[in-house]
């Protein structure tokens, strides 16, 4: 299987998240920046992993130019799955999570869902990565390349 994961992170925390991610996976498996990534990344994948932190409830800009880049079904017959890095604070359950909306962009390009969005707990605004946290993100990328 041929997957890319592509990510921004600011503060290191949602890099660190989808390194996980990547090497949990067995196959060809590419791990880039959304700053790096282009949709000739997108040639003849099986497998889109898209993430990043969440600021007021949304993606950042470099993941957004990312997603706004790839074609109308541009996905078509690629399996997508998002995830986001967050902070387990009140407010941000008003203003949503980034994962979701990242999700319903790619489900938008042609994508087939394999997962809901994931969200990954950081603990404050700059981290670091709450425990357990780069296993669970191990375990949930291992799931999604077996089709669980």
């Amino acid at each position: 299987m041929k997957t890319l994961v592509v990510y921004d992170s600011v503060y290191g925390n949602t890099e660190k998240i989808a390194k996980a991610v990547g090497g949990a996976i067995t196959g060809e498996v590419k791990v880039v920046s959304a700053k790096e990534a282009g949709t000739a990344d997108l040639t003849a994948i099986d497998l889109l992993i898209v993430g990043a932190p969440t600021q007021a409830g949304r993606a950042t800009p470099p993941v957004m130019e990312f997603l706004n880049k790839i074609p109308a079904d541009g996905l078509k017959n690629v399996k997508v799955a998002a995830f986001d890095t967050r902070v387990k604070v009140l407010i941000a359950k008003v203003f949503g999570y980034a994962g979701g909306r990242i999700s319903e962009i790619l489900k938008s390009k042609g994508g087939n869902v394999a997962v809901p969005a994931e969200g990954f707990i950081v603990k404050g605004k700059e981290g670091p990565i709450a425990e357990g946290e780069l296993e669970r993100a191990a375990a949930w990328a291992k799931k999604i390349a077996e089709g669980k």
